[in-house]
C-alpha cells in the first residue's frame, strides 16, 4: 500500500493536482482528499495510476560519476532539472537523485553506463561511511564513485577502487549514499516498458479525443 506521505509529496511537484490525479485514477475529484484524510482506502487497481500520475518511481539523472573518470561539474553543462529521468520498478520515499557511471575502476560491482541512486541529502556524518562505496563530492567539485577510506586526519579522506590508485588525502563536500543499483541492461529494459507505456497512453488519449 502507498504511504499518504509518499502521495502528498508527489502533489507538491509542478503541474500536479488532486483533480488531476483523481482524473488518472478515474474517480471523482472528492476521492483524493478522502484517501489523504484516511476516509478512503486506496484500491489495488489504483496504485499503478497514483505511481505514474505522481510519477513517485521517476529520479532525475544530475550527470555523471567517475568510476575511474574524473568528472569535474563546471564541464558538464547540466541543466538544474537534470539530464532526463530514471523509472525505478518501485516508488521511493525519499528525495533521490542518480548519477550514470563512468569509467571502469569499479569492476566488477558497477560497470560503465550503470545508474546509481544516492539520496539527495547527505543524512549521516563522513566517518559513518569508512569502507563503504558511495558518490562523492570533493570539495575541489569533482565527483567519483570511491570506496571511503579514513585519511592522515579525520579531516582527509582516501578514496580507493578496485582497479585504479587510491586517491588520497582529499576532502570531501558531500557524500551521496547509494540506496538503488541499476545495471545498463536493466535500465534499456525499464526505458523500453517506459516508452511502451506512453505510446499506449498517447494512443487512448487520441481515441478519446476522436470519440468526442
Amino acid at each position: 500500500m502507498l504511504d499518504i506521505k509518499l502521495i502528498e509529496r508527489g502533489l507538491q511537484k509542478p503541474g500536479k493536482t488532486k483533480g488531476g490525479l483523481a482524473a488518472a485514477m478515474g474517480v471523482r475529484p472528492g476521492a483524493v482528499s478522502e484517501i489523504l484524510s484516511g476516509l478512503r482506502l486506496i484500491k489495488a487497481s489504483e496504485i499503478a495510476d497514483i505511481i505514474d500520475y505522481l510519477e513517485l518511481n521517476s529520479v532525475p539523472i544530475m550527470g555523471r560519476v567517475g568510476a575511474g573518470a574524473t568528472i569535474e561539474p563546471e564541464y558538464e553543462q547540466v541543466p538544474p532539472e537534470g539530464l532526463g529521468e530514471v523509472e525505478l520498478p518501485f516508488p521511493i520515499a525519499e528525495e533521490t537523485i542518480a548519477f550514470e557511471v563512468a569509467g571502469d575502476s569499479m569492476l566488477p560491482k558497477y560497470e560503465n553506463g550503470d545508474i546509481i541512486v544516492v539520496y539527495k541529502e547527505q543524512r549521516h556524518p563522513f566517518s559513518s561511511f569508512y569502507g563503504e562505496e558511495a558518490a562523492v563530492r570533493l570539495k575541489t567539485g569533482e565527483r567519483y564513485l570511491k570506496t571511503i577510506e579514513r585519511g592522515k586526519s579525520a579531516a582527509l579522506f582516501n578514496l580507493t577502487s578496485f582497479n585504479a590508485k587510491p586517491i588520497n588525502g582529499v576532502k570531501l563536500e558531500w557524500i551521496g549514499e547509494i540506496c538503488v543499483t541499476l545495471p545498463r541492461g536493466q535500465i534499456e529494459r525499464l526505458r523500453a516498458k517506459a516508452a511502451a507505456r506512453a505510446r499506449k497512453a498517447a494512443k487512448s488519449h487520441a481515441g478519446r479525443v476522436h470519440e468526442k
